[in-house]
């Protein structure tokens, strides 16, 4: 028992140097031997929706509704975006998919005021296709993934 422990341990140390290449995000990458590969380079084109476009703002509202019915057993729901704004667009570079970061005010039917982080992703929707939005309403990151007050979700 403890030989296999021991195995284990030495195993793992050894993944270590391979593990840690593979969470190496910012890492240059080669396209046939040019350098960096700019994310227009891997196909993407970087047009992506405004933040205050209505197709992203119902995606959101009704994403948040959803969740909060399937997860929480909540009837808690979003009014539509006030004063949506961009905080950043590629904040991380060239190489990097495609973001545009933004935040509005919104009021949730229990009335209280709250700001929606939000950001736009290329090619990031279902089965990646279309643009995909991931977001984050202050105060309620029931399970602290954005945690502290969403600002996981901003660049």
């Amino acid at each position: 028992m403890k030989s296999a422990s021991v195995l284990a341990a030495v195993l793992a140390v050894l993944a270590l140097p391979s593990l840690a290449a593979a969470a190496d995000y910012g890492a240059k990458r080669a396209v046939h031997g040019r350098g960096e590969a700019s994310a227009e380079a891997r196909g993407f084109t970087g047009a992506l929706p405004a933040c205050n476009d209505p197709g992203v703002e119902a995606h959101v509202i009704s994403g948040f509704a959803a969740t909060e019915r399937e997860y929480w057993a909540s009837d808690l729901a979003l009014s539509p975006f006030v004063a949506p704004r961009e905080i950043d667009y590629r904040p991380w570079g060239g190489e990097f998919i495609p973001r545009r970061f933004c935040e509005a005010k919104v009021v949730t039917n229990d009335g209280r005021k709250r700001v929606v982080v939000y950001n736009i992703r290329e090619d990031q929707g279902f089965a990646s296709i279309g643009y995909g939005v991931e977001w984050c309403v202050t105060g309620i990151d029931r399970h602290y993934s954005y945690a502290p007050r969403c600002k996981m979700a901003a660049p």
